[in-house]
């Protein structure tokens, strides 16, 4: 993944416990800040971020490292974002990634 993309600074972990709204499928959710958006929208109604490109499957978080690409997202347009690996952002607009769209 870019640097430059990316919102998240490990030298700089969050301590406030300020919250931070996002946008997530059209609905608004607060989150704490500094949290990444998989562990924002895990829980969230039927748990699927994406599904499969073989056989539309859901899909969800599975390794939270940025290692199996099982929580690609679109973050503000931009297609096959980590949720496991970006913090969310007040105002980020996130939707579920389907390989047909």
């Amino acid at each position: 993944m870019s640097r430059e993309i990316s919102r998240f600074a490990w030298s700089e972990a969050p301590t406030a416990e300020e919250k931070v709204k996002v946008v997530y499928q059209g609905e608004e959710c607060e989150v704490k800040a500094g949290t990444t958006v998989a562990a924002a929208l895990l829980g969230h109604d039927d748990n699927h971020f994406c599904r499969s490109a073989a056989d539309q499957e859901k899909r969800a978080p599975y390794c939270l490292m940025g290692v199996c690409f099982e929580c690609l997202v679109e973050i503000d347009g931009m297609k096959n974002r980590q949720a496991c690996l970006e913090p969310v952002a007040a105002g980020m607009d996130i939707k579920r990634q389907y390989p047909d769209e």
